[in-house]
């Protein structure tokens, strides 16, 4: 019986298009496409007010798109575990960016504790780094985090290249929490509207040489979900530079992380 059922519905499948849908449903009696229902008409989009002039300037700026090359960094193996995050951090308030835009700027009492973080590292506002491939060259990136007042965070990624050291992104907020997640740094950014929550995923784009935040949006939080307490800082411990953030954190950099 089971060739006859095959050579029937073969059959039935040549007969035409309406008919064969038909036959080859009664032949395969196990499931197949169904309707889902009415669904709304697709709408193209509509430009409104065609006559304005478009935007000459970006509205507000957060460093999008901002690099500089770190000054006396060097990295000839381009394994970026082997730096010292101060002396990164230290290094890069000399740097020049390719296009200033304020955002790599560090309060004064900010940079007067960077500079002391030998001297007095339970102040060091320098947080442990991670370390995550982030431009897909195989390459490990470094990502740090620097404390600034109003519970402020400048979070910033370095890219090993060409021997040397090279920020590819630097922003600062007041963040919720940080995150890495495949190849984006996620933040998290508290809103003015309660319930909801900023949330950026930095990506990084070849063209621009540079992460930028290839989604930025808002979404409401659960209820259930609260913002995160800040945890105690730890007391540092120093030590020589580490290979990964499992290790005792280097000279000067504060063991707290978000």
């Amino acid at each position: 019986m089971r060739p006859h059922r095959r050579v029937r519905c073969r059959a039935a499948a040549a007969l035409g298009a309406v008919v064969g849908a038909v036959l080859l449903a009664g032949c395969n009696t196990g499931g197949g496409l169904r309707s889902a229902g009415p669904v709304p008409d697709a709408v193209g989009p509509a430009r409104l007010w065609p006559e304005l002039p478009p935007a000459s300037a970006a509205p507000y700026d957060y460093g999008e798109g901002e690099t500089a090359r770190i000054p006396g960094i060097s990295v000839p193996d381009g394994d970026v575990h082997r730096l010292n995050p101060v002396a990164v951090v230290q290094a890069g308030l000399k740097a020049r960016p390719n296009r200033p835009s304020g955002s790599a700027d560090l309060p004064a009492d900010t940079v007067r504790h960077i500079l002391a973080c030998r001297t007095e590292p339970a102040s060091c506002p320098v947080l442990q780094p991670y370390y995550r491939d982030l431009t897909g060259d195989g390459k490990d990136e470094m990502v740090l985090g620097i404390r600034m007042p109003g519970r402020q965070l400048s979070v910033r990624v370095y890219m090993p290249e060409a021997g040397g050291l090279t920020r590819i992104l630097s922003t600062t907020d007041a963040v919720i929490s940080v995150e890495l997640a495949g190849r984006d740094l996620i933040m998290r950014v508290p809103s003015a509207i309660t319930g909801y929550e900023y949330r950026t995923a930095w990506s990084w784009d070849g063209r621009q040489h540079a992460m930028l935040p290839a989604r930025d949006e808002i979404l409401r939080m659960p209820a259930s979900r609260a913002p995160q307490p800040h945890p105690p800082t730890t007391r540092p411990t120093a030590g020589p530079t580490t290979a990964g953030p499992t290790a005792a954190p280097p000279d000067g950099v504060s063991a707290e992380r978000r």
